[in-house]
C-alpha cells in the first residue's frame, strides 16, 4: 500500500509538472532546449540569442535534456519550443527509417514533410554543417598500421577495445547497424560512457575505438583519427532547428531570425566553436556572443 501511494505520489507530481509547462503563458516566451552535449549546447545558445537580438520575445533556456527521445518527447508535450537536432538521427532514430542512398537535400526535405505531417513540428533551414558519427581511432595507430578506413579496419578489431555513447548502443543507426555492416568483432564488449568523454578515453588508451562526431573539438587536439565511411553506412546528419509549428504561426519573427543563421556554419567553423568551449574551456555565451558579431548577426 505504501509503494502504491509512493507511486501516484509520483504521478502525480509529474503530471502536475507537464501539466503547469503547457498551460503556462507563452505570449513573449520562448523555450530553446539542447541535447547533453556541448554541440547541441552551442547550436541552443546560437538560436536564443539570436531570436533575443531580433524579436522583443523573452528566450528560456533548458539545456541538457539528455538525448533525442527526450528532446522529442519535450517538444510534443509543449515543454520547449525549439531544439537542435540532426537530419539522420531524426529520420533513423524517430522516423524509423532508412536514408536509402538519399543526399543529404533528398533527406531534408523527408524530413520535413514527415515531421509537419506526423508531429506538427517544422524543421527550419540547416546551419551548414554535416555532423555525422566519427569512428575515431589514436592518430599514431592509424599511422602505425596504414589504415584509412572503417574497411581496413575490421581485419584490427578483435585487438581493439570500443568505446560508445549510451545513445549510440541503442539507436538503429548505431552499434549494432555498423557491426554487421563492417563484420566487426572486438576484443571484448563496448565500454558505454557519456559522449562527452570518449574523446579523452581513447586518448589516454583506456580504449581503441570511439563513436564521436566530425566536427569534436578535441579531434585534433588529441591527434586523433576519423576512419572513412567507406560502405556508406552512416546518414547525413545537417544539423538544422525543429519548431513548433504552432509558436511559428503566433510568431513568425522567430521564423525569419533562424533563418538569418541558414548556411552560416561550416563543418570546420563548428569544430572550432567546439574546441573553445571543450578545449580552451571558454563560456558558450561568450564564444556564441563572438561568432555571431563575426558573421555581421548582431552588434
Amino acid at each position: 500500500m505504501m509503494r502504491r501511494r509512493n507511486a501516484l505520489f509520483v504521478l502525480a507530481v509529474v503530471a502536475a509538472w507537464l501539466l503547469s509547462s503547457c498551460s503556462r503563458s507563452r505570449s513573449d516566451r520562448i523555450v530553446i532546449g539542447s541535447k547533453n552535449f556541448t554541440e547541441s549546447l552551442i547550436l541552443g545558445e546560437l538560436m536564443a540569442q539570436q531570436i533575443e537580438a531580433h524579436t522583443h520575445l523573452k528566450v528560456e533556456r533548458r539545456f541538457y535534456l539528455a538525448g533525442t527521445y527526450i528532446c522529442q518527447q519535450a517538444i510534443l508535450a509543449g515543454r520547449i519550443d525549439i531544439y537542435p537536432e540532426y537530419t539522420g538521427t531524426a529520420l533513423t532514430a524517430i522516423l524509423k527509417e532508412k536514408a536509402q542512398g538519399e543526399s543529404r537535400e533528398q533527406v531534408y526535405q523527408r524530413l520535413k514533410r514527415e515531421y509537419q505531417r506526423r508531429f506538427g513540428l517544422s524543421v527550419g533551414a540547416g546551419f551548414g554543417f554535416n555532423d555525422t558519427f566519427a569512428m575515431e581511432i589514436r592518430g599514431g595507430d592509424a599511422r602505425r598500421l596504414h589504415i584509412t578506413t572503417l574497411s581496413q579496419a575490421a581485419q584490427f578489431a578483435p585487438q581493439w577495445r570500443p568505446g560508445f555513447g549510451y545513445e549510440f548502443m541503442e539507436r538503429p543507426d548505431g552499434y549494432r547497424g555498423l557491426e554487421a555492416a563492417y563484420g566487426l568483432h572486438f576484443a571484448e564488449k563496448p565500454r558505454v560512457m557519456d559522449s562527452g568523454l570518449l574523446a579523452r578515453a581513447l586518448h589516454d588508451h583506456q580504449i581503441d575505438l570511439a563513436a564521436g562526431n566530425t566536427t569534436d573539438g578535441l579531434i585534433p587536439v588529441f591527434d586523433l583519427y576519423v576512419l572513412q565511411d567507406d560502405r556508406h553506412y552512416f546518414p547525413p546528419y545537417e544539423a538544422v532547428p525543429v519548431i513548433r509549428t504552432q509558436i511559428l504561426q503566433q510568431h513568425p519573427e522567430i521564423g525569419e531570425a533562424l533563418s538569418q543563421l541558414a548556411g552560416k556554419i561550416s563543418d570546420d567553423e563548428m569544430q572550432r566553436l567546439n574546441y573553445a568551449v571543450d578545449g580552451e574551456h571558454r563560456d558558450p555565451a561568450a564564444v556564441v556572443r563572438a561568432f555571431l558579431r563575426q558573421k555581421g548577426l548582431v552588434h
